[in-house]
C-alpha cells in the first residue's frame, strides 16, 4: 500500500462515518505541515524532540504502536506560537485545540510516515495535499 492509499485511509478513519468534529484542526494542522509556518512537519518533531517527547512522535512515525498523548504533552511539543496558530486558523479556544490534538494528532502522524520515518522527495508534500482534499 502507497502513502496515499494510507493517507486516504487515514482520512476515512479520522473524518469518515459522518463525523468532522476534527476536521477543521486537521485541515490547519495539516496547511502548518505543508508550508513553513512554525517549521513545518520537520520543525515539529524537533519541538517534540527539545522537548523531551522525542519517543511519544517517534511511535507514531515508527512501525510499532502509538503512544497515546496528553494535554500537556500536546502543549510541551506545539509551544503556545504552533497552538495559537492552531487556535486562530480554526476558530476554537487553545483549550480546543489540545484536546483535539491529542485524538487526532498520533493517527495523522502516522498515516503521514507509513513506511516508519519521514518520507523525501516531495512524497510528504504530495501526501498532505492529499489529505487536504479529503477533509
Amino acid at each position: 500500500m502507497g502513502l496515499l492509499d494510507n493517507i486516504a485511509g487515514a482520512a476515512g478513519g479520522l473524518f469518515g462515518g459522518g463525523s468532522q468534529e476534527h476536521s477543521g484542526l486537521a485541515s490547519a494542522l495539516l496547511q502548518m505541515f505543508s508550508g513553513n509556518q512554525h517549521g513545518g512537519f520537520n520543525g515539529l518533531i524537533s519541538s517534540f524532540n527539545q522537548n523531551g517527547l522525542g519517543n511519544i512522535i517517534s511511535s507514531w512515525i515508527g512501525r510499532g504502536e502509538n503512544q497515546p498523548i496528553s494535554q500537556d504533552q500536546v502543549r510541551e511539543g506545539f509551544g503556545n506560537d504552533r497552538l495559537q496558530y492552531l487556535s486562530e486558523k480554526t476558530g476554537q479556544s487553545p483549550e480546543s485545540v489540545t484536546s483535539g490534538l491529542t485524538q487526532i494528532l498520533p493517527t495523522v502522524i502516522d498515516k503521514l510516515t507509513p513506511e516508519g520515518s519521514v518520507p523525501q522527495g516531495g512524497l510528504l508534500e504530495k501526501g498532505i495535499s492529499f489529505l487536504k482534499t479529503k477533509l
